[in-house]
């Protein structure tokens, strides 16, 4: 048993950024687990730009954002062990796993990061009807292929769902000479940034096709073509407005879930509005000493959230290994009004120190509205916003000021109102 004062399980852009945090925070005992035979995580297969914007008020592509944090930890020194899947964690912080160089490995951890990121639904959770063809492929595993492996995954092209990852894939599709038919949306609203609608979609001539899915998957060896339907306002198919698309490549781009397997086996409390861990504003779990950061949390919207998140469960980390934390200290529930969907952090402790980030996703479009966050029955922030999406996640800075009823207050209550025009 070797132990390790923190472990962090994941060597993506959460994982690293979270190594980072907790070296400049002080610690010098820290130990990178990566299941992939190199760290960077899923940004080594992400060679578009726009990453980087917010952390170095620059434009990147996923590879070279991912090179910046990687630079960091070897710097550092930070040690990091690759090829090696953790295979169990339990509620005192023993860590099981397994590499292909150095066999069965067994850790004791004084405090643990959970960074392991987030997957892409696959085609079974679904249940749409049809043949078990070829060609039917996440997005996510389309990206792969075309931009680490240089294959194109078909010439013909519809895409289920309007996932960032999915438009991305359908601007990539159009580049390599296939053809994108459409992009198929369930909701009456797209589920990516409006940046990738305009740059990926319209300036490409795609069609977003909201409040339609697919219904019928035809083909025998390979793919050859779907049938889309238009919805109605709840969900369900409307009958007539059948439409068969002749394709050989269906990519699913439906939503991405927290990788949680871990997490669960620590014991750690699940919020079912995230699927990812219970956490305070420190980004500790309900175990005490695990932390969770990153897309294993909560799906964020941009890496650069991602990184100053973990920057922080990181700092938060080496603060708890040096006995830096308020024993029983009173917790405040963050209660999620009208509009509000999987908020995080789930609570606040009372006369929280400094301040403290909220993040959440809009549960719909809503149009000239106020996001207003309320600490024992006044409304110590209003934020105006002329549109609001459940593609982009909102992101409200509760300052000290702010936090000064939480020493006397039962709840922490995040509502949209809509305004009168």
């Amino acid at each position: 048993m070797r132990s390790v004062d923190i472990l962090i399980i994941g060597g993506g852009p959460a994982g690293l950024a979270a190594a980072i945090g907790a070296y400049e925070a002080g610690a010098r005992d820290i130990l990178i687990l990566e299941r992939e035979a190199t760290l960077g995580g899923i940004l080594k297969q992400c060679i578009h730009n726009g990453f980087g914007l917010h952390t170095f008020k620059e434009e990147l592509t996923g590879p070279e954002y991912a090179e910046r944090f990687i630079d960091k930890v070897k710097e550092y020194g930070i040690p990091c062990l690759c090829d090696t899947m953790v295979l169990s964690i339990s509620k005192d912080k023993e860590v099981a796993c397994v590499s292909r160089e150095q066999g069965m490995l067994y850790l004791q951890a004084k405090a643990i990061i959970l960074a392991m990121g987030c997957r892409e639904r696959p085609r079974g959770s679904l249940a749409t009807p049809g043949t078990r063809c070829a060609g039917i492929y996440t997005a996510g595993t389309a990206q792969k292929m075309v931009n680490l492996k240089g294959m194109l995954p078909g010439k013909t092209c519809v895409i289920l769902g309007s996932g960032d990852i999915g438009l991305i894939m359908a601007r990539r599709m159009t580049f390599m000479g296939a053809k994108v038919l459409a992009c198929v949306e369930l909701m009456p609203f797209s589920a990516g940034l409006k940046r990738n609608i305009v740059q990926c979609l319209n300036d490409y001539d795609i069609p977003l096709l909201l409040s339609h899915t697919v219904v019928d998957i035809h083909g025998k060896e390979r793919l050859e073509g779907v049938t889309i339907v238009k919805v109605d306002e709840a969900l369900k198919p409307i009958p007539g407005t059948e439409q068969y698309l002749a394709c050989d490549t269906l990519l699913l781009s439906v939503g991405l879930l927290p990788e949680n397997e871990l997490t669960a086996m620590a014991g750690v409390e699940i919020a079912p509005a995230t699927s990812g861990a219970v956490v305070d504003e420190r980004l500790e779990s309900s175990a005490p000493g695990i932390f969770a950061c990153g897309n294993v949390l909560h799906v964020h919207d941009l890496v650069d959230f991602v990184s100053a998140e973990a920057k922080k469960a990181g700092e938060n980390a080496a603060a708890y290994v040096r006995g830096e934390r308020t024993q029983n200290a009173r917790r405040l529930p963050v209660r999620m009004g009208t509009g509000v969907g999987g908020v995080v952090p789930q609570y606040i402790t009372a006369g929280a120190k400094g301040s403290v980030n909220l993040m959440f996703r809009p549960r719909a479009v809503f149009k000239e509205a106020r996001i207003v966050v309320d600490i024992g029955g006044e409304d110590v922030l209003v934020r105006k916003t002329r549109i609001l999406t459940p593609g982009e996640m909102e992101n409200l800075t509760l300052t000290p000021e702010m936090l000064k009823n939480t020493a006397t207050a039962q709840s922490v209550d995040v509502r949209i109102e809509v305004e009168d025009v």
